[in-house]
This record gives structure tokens, sequence and C-alpha cells, in this order.
């Protein structure tokens, strides 16, 4: 997303148009879209101030916002575990059925950060041939040159 034209822009369109000026005519002198200046009178209007609106969904309302506090628990709890073991004990626990990417965004949004792990030397695969999902670690894990499985611990980025 953009960001907001600089409060003195702002300033000096009202000002102009405050003299007499129309919004058009604002909008050619400062080079600015109509639509610019019209919404920034209406802000004004509305607001009583040229502020810019905070921009964005503010976020915190998705289908994991009730269960955030139970995931970051559930991992400290049990210090190993999948993206897919989580998805399937929120379906079964809470009744909420999201996609694994989902779960992952939640996680790195609480600050966990993921370490590449050896499952195989030079393979992405499980001993049984099957793809190995990313793992949830509250501790470190070694890293090493394949990048076989990535796992996640508690702390900074």
């Amino acid at each position: 997303m953009g960001k907001p034209h600089p409060i003195e822009l702002r300033t000096r369109v009202a000002a102009f148009v405050d003299q007499g000026n129309g919004h058009r005519e604002a909008a050619r002198h400062f080079r600015v879209p109509p639509k610019f200046v019209n919404e920034l009178i209406k802000l004004r209007r509305e607001t009583g101030s040229l502020v810019p609106r905070p921009q964005g969904n503010g976020g915190g309302h998705g289908k994991l916002a009730g269960v955030t506090r139970w995931i970051e628990a559930r991992v400290a709890a049990k210090g190993e575990i999948t993206l897919d073991e989580l998805v399937a004990k929120l379906d079964e626990t809470h009744g909420v059925a999201v996609h694994r990417g989902t779960v992952w965004r939640v996680l790195h949004d609480l600050g966990l950060t993921h370490k590449k792990r050896c499952w195989q030397t030079n393979s992405n695969q499980s001993p049984q041939g099957q793809r190995h999902y990313p793992l949830i670690r509250t501790e470190a894990a070694p890293l090493c040159e394949s990048s076989g499985e990535v796992e996640f611990e508690i702390g900074s980025r």
C-alpha cells in the first residue's frame, strides 16, 4: 500500500481550496489527483483534521484470532509438533478448519523462527519416501547442509 501524502502538502492544498479555488484547479496546481483533493476536504469536514486515516485492515480478526494463545501454549507444551498436527488438533479441539499456511503465519506473528535441520543426507524425503513437513520446536535445531526439514523455535526474528 502506498504512503499518504505529507501533511505539509495536505495543508497547502486545503488552504488553496479555502481561498476559493475549485478542487480540480487545486489538483492541477499541486499535481495531485482530483480524488485526493475531494477526499482531503471530505476528511477535514468529517474529522476536523488533515491527518490521514490509518491504512490496512488492522489485523487480529482472522479465523485463528481466538486460539492464538492456545497455539502458543500447545507448541511450548509439546516441544515438537508439525504444522499438520496443529491443523488436525485445531479442527478436533476448536472446530476450526484452516490450511497449514494460515497456522504458519500465526506462528510467524508469534515470533517463531525456523531452522533447517537434516532429515536425510541428500534428500528432502523421509525414510518412507513421503514428504516430511515442518516441525515447530521450542528449542534450537542444528543447521545442516541439506535443507530437508524445517523446524521452528521461539525467539527473535
